[in-house]
């Protein structure tokens, strides 16, 4: 039997709070009470606390149950219950009830739907732009690997911005995402920016898995070629003994070093912390993004 290697002890730049107080609690309730479900919980992000105490949170639409097995994610994998019609409509008020003036939905991989899920995207869009008029929309896809016209389902509801992490470099896709092909996620964002130029395009990816430097400048590479305008960088943490073991805590001035690599490729914005994530602050980016593009314009 092979032993589990010792994990890592996190270093003291990437420990946050525990979620506390009545904010966080609230969202909690609204969120049960819609039947929702949020890749902040399912996903174990670190930044829940922070962001539920702010009334933001990523809903993630399409189930709970991926029928993927990535060895970095959260997210239980398994054969997924129907689509539920009623979530778009839930998904729409949700954004009603919070406020938001920016909301992000993903969601899991459903290779078992023709569409890979796109049409319950373009549905809860459209239901959010209904419902809560003033909300920007971002939504973050999933690959739809075989999936035929399902990025155009999408594009067509108009999203304000195109979201798909690359997540990894492409030597570590077959360990870290072995269902997915990085070269199908890079064509996936240049389809994106070529069918709808004006669509603001995002990607992130992880370190700490065992990339080397020289690999994640390439991905930089890959993007821009894609003209994807934003780009996040953060630590992989490891959500159970299971999942992929933390190769190497990167410490902040490394990523500060990734960040202005990253912005002398030309991407409009850059985010790179231990604890960025792709949806954190993202309500505070869309308006970075607007504005970097106006300033270039």
């Amino acid at each position: 039997m092979t032993a589990i290697p010792t994990p890592l002890r996190k270093p003291s730049w990437i420990r946050v709070k525990a979620p506390t107080g009545a904010e966080h609690a609230e969202t909690r309730k609204l969120l049960r009470g819609l039947s929702l479900h949020t890749v902040c919980e399912e996903a174990a992000c670190p930044n829940i606390g922070e962001c539920w105490s702010q009334k933001h949170a990523t809903v993630m639409i399409l189930g709970d149950v991926c029928t993927r097995g990535c060895a970095f994610c959260n997210v239980a994998t398994g054969k997924p219950r129907p689509v539920d019609p009623l979530e778009p409509e839930h998904v729409g008020e949700m954004a009603a009830r919070l406020g938001l003036r920016h909301m992000v939905v993903t969601s899991v991989d459903r290779d078992d739907l023709a569409d890979g899920g796109a049409g319950q995207f373009a549905r809860a869009i459209e239901r959010i732009r209904a419902l809560s008029p003033g909300t920007s929309i971002e939504v973050l896809v999933p690959d739809f690997l075989n999936k035929p016209g399902a990025l155009e389902i999408v594009l067509a509801a108009r999203p304000d911005v195109f979201n798909h992490n690359l997540e990894t470099v492409p030597r570590l896709y077959p360990s870290i995402r072995p269902g997915a092909r990085y070269f199908n996620s890079l064509r996936l964002l240049d389809d994106a920016k070529r069918q709808a130029p004006d669509l603001f395009t995002k990607s992130g990816i992880m370190v700490g898995l065992g990339e080397e430097t020289n690999e994640i400048v390439q991905v930089m590479d890959d993007l821009r070629q894609a003209q994807v305008d934003f780009l996040t960088i953060g630590q992989y943490l490891q959500p159970t003994p299971q999942h992929a073991p933390v190769a190497r805590f990167v410490p902040p001035d490394e990523f500060d070093e990734l960040a202005r690599k990253a912005r002398a490729k030309g991407f409009l914005l850059v985010m790179a912390t231990p604890l960025t994530r792709s949806s954190h602050h993202a309500d505070r980016d869309f308006e970075a993004l607007k504005a970097a593009r106006n300033a270039r314009a």
